[in-house]
């Protein structure tokens, strides 16, 4: 049974978050470490291939043995994980391609920021050289807290037995991007983001019998619990 399906949610900033825009070029007088932003609208949006690559990352960190802490190759990750996320394969095992399509997430409350606290603020630290306590101040521009993007999945459903544990990966997967963070500095507090109001459609074909739509967003009824602060 073949079907392409619809997954959709809010992703909240809880605290600044950044993702940085290597442009290659700063002007005299700029930001140190501007956030990457859509060239069409200028607004700032997290890139699928972020969202992705921290997700896969977190569900293979949870499947390490005891005293493991190296990841695996990717083609080495879990079968789960391989399918829903697609492997170059090697000599032994065939390539993959990736069940779960991941989309770049655009800001969707531009306007209410606008009239309370802008879409980005500039964060001044200071790097303290330990050996002699020397100041280096540097400037990073940070999305605020509250911005909400639109997050998008497109799975394909390929096997109808595999599909409610295919899905629960993906909430896995978001519940343990809640309690961790996304894009750079998380240790020191940045990128700590939630996820709401899921939403589930089949644009083509259909689900197995036993199988309907609510049960599917049931699946994911609780991400929003495993925030680390509320959303």
């Amino acid at each position: 049974m073949f079907a392409k399906i619809k997954i959709s949610a809010v992703l909240e900033v809880v605290t600044g978050l950044h993702i940085g825009d290597n442009t290659g070029y700063a002007p005299i007088g700029a930001l140190d470490n501007p956030v990457i932003r859509d060239s069409y609208s200028g607004d700032p949006y997290i890139p699928g291939s972020s969202l992705k690559g921290k997700m896969r990352s977190l569900l293979v960190k949870a499947t390490l043995p005891e005293g493991r802490y190296i990841l695996p190759k990717c083609e080495n990750d879990p079968e789960k994980i391989c399918r829903l996320f697609g492997t170059p394969g090697n000599n032994t095992i065939d390539p993959k391609t990736a069940r779960l399509q991941f989309s770049d997430a655009f800001l969707v409350n531009r306007d209410q920021l606008l009239h309370t606290s802008g879409i980005t603020e500039v964060k001044a630290e200071n790097f303290i050289t330990r050996a002699t306590s020397v100041a280096t101040p540097r400037s990073t521009e940070r999305v605020v807290r509250g911005a909400q993007f639109g997050v998008t999945w497109f799975y394909t459903m390929e096997d109808d037995k595999q599909i409610l544990e295919d899905l629960q990966t993906l909430s896995d997967g978001c519940k343990l991007l809640s309690m961790d963070y996304l894009g750079g500095s998380g240790t020191r507090g940045y990128g700590r983001i939630g996820f709401h109001n899921f939403a589930v459609n089949v644009l083509y074909g259909d689900l197995p019998q036993n199988i309907d739509v609510p049960a599917l967003e049931a699946i994911f009824k609780d991400v929003t619990d495993y925030a680390v602060q509320d959303v």
